[in-house]
């Protein structure tokens, strides 16, 4: 992203240039491909979730109490970590009153699931480094505390997670990560105080209230309507890790103006045929992806953003298939992991036809 967006292909009236074609068409040397629209392979990983929320019950301290009795607590630490256990495909949270006699004011509650509830609490427990479980898709370590207990960060094992735990692991990060940024008021500076069992913040100066934020972001699957899709990279990431292009929303801005900017200034290409393909919480620290699909002229000239994008390149759909049918790699490419929903982008690109 840069600071001073820039769409070029919009008309003088702020409009977006309609294609004629038709959706998921694109002209190749001549000829016009043709596709029906595709969609997520699956509901992305972090978008599964089960358990309960009620507003009303974050505002009952009686019903707060008895929920606690009957609680189950994350413990999460500053690197996004909590407990797991059986290979990091199921947490291990706490019993409540094994963690505490009382509830904690600092207790925020994530959710009711049947007879139990379920809370996050931060954690300082130390913890020495370990190798990610087999499976997980991570840049980051694990851990382990001195009694043998493994602890893992959401992007590790979020997909080796079922629904229940998926959801209650990126609720309890999600709001973990909030507080720890949101520790005074934006207005005043005064310090704040934990309300509505987390899901709110009050100013112990001026009174004013906040509550948990959430930063849009859009991830595009870019295609040239036939067998070809725009991956890119990160100068950051492991050799040959590539993906979709994604950036943050503006203030301001659409969700498909910042498509259009987005791929513009990151790759240097045009794109029309924007379609909604679904969305993910990813609360590092608090975004959501709002992933769409757009198409693209694979005769345009690329140009990767100095210092964003190391490199981007069309890539067969023949061979994402065969990079998806050997866990989402090959020796040059290596896919996003199931965790982000540019893994179900993707995958359900590979397989329609």
């Amino acid at each position: 992203m840069t600071a001073t967006p820039r769409c070029p292909h919009r008309t003088a009236r702020g409009q977006y240039r309609s294609s004629s074609r038709p959706t998921g068409s694109v002209l190749t040397k001549g000829k016009r491909v043709t596709s029906e629209p595709f969609r997520l392979a699956a509901l992305p990983t972090l978008s599964r979730a089960t358990a309960a929320r009620d507003e009303t019950a974050r505002k009952d301290p009686e019903r707060l109490d008895r929920l606690w009795k009957a609680g189950r607590v994350l413990l999460v630490d500053k690197q996004g970590r909590t407990p797991v256990r059986d290979g990091g495909t199921a947490l291990a949270p706490r019993p409540a009153l094994a963690v505490a006699d009382e509830r904690p004011a600092e207790a925020m509650l994530l959710g009711e699931q049947g007879d139990e509830s379920y809370w996050v609490l931060s954690s300082d427990e130390q913890v020495r480094p370990i190798p990610a479980p087999p499976g997980a898709w991570s840049l980051w370590a694990g851990a382990e505390s001195a009694d043998g207990e493994q602890w893992h960060d959401l992007r590790g094992v979020g997909s080796l997670l079922d629904d229940t735990a998926a959801g209650l692991f990126t609720t309890a990060v999600g709001l973990v990560n909030w507080h720890a940024r949101a520790r005074f008021c934006a207005k005043c500076g005064s310090p704040v105080d934990r309300t509505a069992a987390g899901w709110a913040s009050k100013c112990t100066g001026c009174g004013r209230e906040e509550y948990p934020r959430t930063d849009p972001a859009v991830i595009c699957l870019v295609h040239d309507g036939g067998d070809q899709v725009l991956l890119a990279r990160q100068p950051i990431w492991p050799a040959h890790r590539y993906s979709v292009l994604a950036g943050f929303v503006e203030t301001g801005e659409s969700l498909e103006a910042c498509v259009e900017r987005e791929i513009a200034e990151e790759v240097g290409v045009q794109v029309t045929d924007i379609r909604y393909l679904g969305s993910q919480p990813w609360p590092f620290p608090r975004s959501i992806m709002i992933g769409f699909t757009a198409t693209a002229d694979p005769a345009a000239p690329l140009v990767p953003a100095d210092g964003e994008i190391e490199h981007a390149h069309w890539v067969h759909r023949a061979k994402v298939v065969e990079a998806l049918a050997n866990g989402g790699q090959l020796p040059d490419l290596i896919l996003p992991g199931e965790t982000s929903i540019a893994r179900q982008m993707v995958a359900g690109w590979a397989a329609h036809s």
